[in-house]
């Protein structure tokens, strides 16, 4: 494990990186405020996701053949924001809005209002029951649909999230992945002083889950992982993902400070911007 978190200290972001963090910015701007930490954490993993795994029509978010992917993190939602607008599924313009009264894009995500969005998420450890029934349904109606539930670290505190892991492993849903967005800082502070995870991936395995770990900032990585998916054809897959958080602004990186940030003025948006060259 250690050698997986300092390659993550260790990647260098590539100019598709870069980008979809500068869209993240430009939405912090739009609310002057937003959970920077967890979106910064997140973007390799969704744009992975999006650019090369899920099968998705952003002219028909609700086409019957699609991949679901569940943002359970639900105050991550910026990095969904960015790759959402970025796949057209609606306009760049609306991440100006962010957190503004009449905006499609709140603090959390809503899919009632944004394309894209599969579930309305926020109160933790709800996701992966989500996708416990949307795997079930797929497998019971015979389609192909693949579900990607992406969690926090901290959200896995929650209970709900292993009643769903222990159903999920008895059905045996090899169509359903979990992705936990390991970045060892939560709400309050440091995961090993407020509950610790570890054993994690044995956690995970005794929940009858197929369990790898991997840098959750090496794209290729990500791709070629997430591509040989399932691991095992008769278990659901648990990835770990190591993750930064705070990844690609040096201010921000494992610091617990930059889990959530208010009133955030023209200098310090421009500090985050040149951190980015």
């Amino acid at each position: 494990m250690n050698t997986l978190i300092q390659q993550s200290n260790d990647i260098a972001l590539d100019s598709r990186s870069k980008y979809l963090r500068e869209l993240a910015i430009r939405a912090l701007k739009g609310g002057n405020r937003g959970h920077i930490g967890s979106t910064m954490s997140l973007i390799e993993i969704v744009r992975v996701l999006y650019d090369d795994v899920l099968k998705y029509n952003p002219h028909k978010p609700d086409w019957n053949e699609r991949d679901f992917c569940i943002l359970s993190k639900g105050h991550g939602c910026i990095a969904q924001y960015v790759i959402l607008a970025d796949k057209g599924f609606f306009d760049l313009s609306h991440l100006d809005t962010f957190c503004k009264f009449d905006s499609i894009l709140g603090g959390h995500p809503d899919a009632n209002k944004i394309p894209g969005c599969e579930a309305s998420t926020g109160a933790l450890g709800h996701g992966l029951s989500i996708g416990l029934g949307l795997a079930l349904a797929s497998r019971m109606k015979k389609q192909s649909n693949r579900v990607f539930v992406i969690m926090g670290d901290g959200e896995i505190n929650e209970g709900s999230v292993w009643e769903a892991a222990m159903c999920i492993g008895k059905h045996q849903l090899n169509n359903l992945v979990a992705l936990i967005d390991y970045n060892k800082i939560q709400s309050a502070g440091f995961t090993k002083d407020i509950q610790d995870l570890e054993p994690l991936a044995d956690k995970w395995r005794s929940f009858n889950f197929a369990v790898i770990e991997v840098n959750g900032h090496d794209v290729s990585a990500l791709q070629d992982l997430l591509n040989k998916l399932p691991l095992e054809q008769d278990k659901p897959t648990a990835i770990i993902c190591h993750t930064v958080k705070g990844k690609g602004i040096p201010v921000a990186e494992h610091n617990p400070d930059w889990h959530h940030k208010s009133n955030l003025n023209e200098k310090m948006l421009q500090e985050l911007y040149a951190a980015l060259g």
